[in-house]
């Protein structure tokens, strides 16, 4: 048994065969009508407009029939807006898996003791119960979201600068609202950025729509691929937090028709799987295959020979991108 690294996590070689070279391809040698279709865009988005418009605003410019965009903003709220495009789309619920980070400014309605208020803040950290506002896109239900951290960056007379890292749903005006409530005093949010989901933030990976604007001018009339290659990224990107199974190729078609993965068809997988997590399936040249929940352990997908191994949630790969050699198996 071989181990090795990938994605800054620890891979368990199971089996190894030679790669299909002449079906898919590695995610960063895409052609570019592959890439269009297989691509998620970190837009910066200003205040102004809504999360719908932007997506369709990005669909025209791109000439894509499909684009989706995860965790809609507000139009007066800023900052990061991950949109997919074609068939990436699939894999928008990734981002719902990890962390959100906002910036928030907020406008106590009365001045407050300034210890009473850093314990307030104290006391919302971790599991909160949150009631959607009115106007939500989800079902007016009590639920509970975690706050990881809650920090003031700055203060100035009744205005205060917060950073907020929570699960995805956290509603920030709700939580400013809380906390208004809770000291007494009352507050508003007066601006609001969201500037990290999960692993992407914004000293990376924003896009703004100018830029975005440019690279497509030169892409389509310029035949320069150059910029826009730079601004987008291969769907397999939102996927590297994930642990991951790497499949050989005679299973990637099959798995794209429906089958469930069994032990036999997997050649490596990371490290530390526990049953029940959020996985992803991929193909040798690291492309995303599937999402899925895991069935085994990875101490139970190197010790046993047979079993299904997980259940696939998404299929995310277009069928026939890979041989059916499944099916030539069978005949043979």
């Amino acid at each position: 048994m071989k181990h090795l690294e990938s994605n800054n996590q620890e891979q368990i070689i199971i089996d190894e065969e030679p790669d299909i070279t002449d079906s898919g391809s590695y995610p960063n040698e895409r052609k570019i009508d592959d890439l269009l279709d297989n691509c998620i865009i970190f837009v910066d988005k200003q205040s102004g407009p809504t999360s719908h418009q932007i997506v369709s605003w990005v669909r025209t410019m791109l000439n894509q029939k499909k684009a989706g965009h995860s965790g809609t903003l507000d139009p007066q709220v800023t900052g990061l807006l991950p949109i997919g495009l074609g068939n990436s789309t699939k894999a928008l619920p990734i981002l719902l898996y990890g962390p959100k980070e906002y910036v928030a400014v907020l406008r106590l309605h009365n001045s407050v003791n300034r210890d009473k208020l850093y314990d307030c803040l104290e006391n919302f950290k971790g599991p909160i119960y949150q009631r959607p506002p009115q106007r939500s896109a989800v079902k007016r239900i009590t639920r509970i979201r975690t706050i990881h951290e809650l920090e003031v960056l700055d203060e100035e007379s009744r205005l205060l600068c917060l950073r907020v890292l929570c699960e995805a749903g956290t509603y920030i005006r709700k939580l400013v609202y809380d906390i208004g409530e809770i000291m007494q005093c009352g507050a508003t949010m007066i601006e609001l950025r969201r500037t990290r989901v999960m692993h992407i933030d914004e000293q990376n990976h924003f896009v703004r729509l100018h830029e975005l604007s440019d690279a497509i001018y030169r892409l389509k009339h310029e035949n320069d691929e150059t910029k826009f290659r730079q601004l987008v990224q291969p769907v397999e990107f939102i996927a590297k937090p994930l642990k991951s199974i790497t499949i050989r190729c005679s299973a990637i078609d099959s798995l794209c028709h429906g089958a469930q993965l069994a032990i036999p068809g997997i050649l490596k997988i990371s490290k530390g799987i526990s049953k029940h997590d959020n996985i992803s399936i991929l193909s040798q040249k690291g492309e995303l295959i599937a999402l899925a929940d895991a069935l085994l352990s990875s101490d139970d997908i190197v010790n046993n020979k047979k079993g299904i191994a997980c259940s696939t949630k998404r299929v995310i790969m277009k069928p026939d991108t890979y041989p059916k050699l499944w099916k030539n198996a069978e005949n043979d």
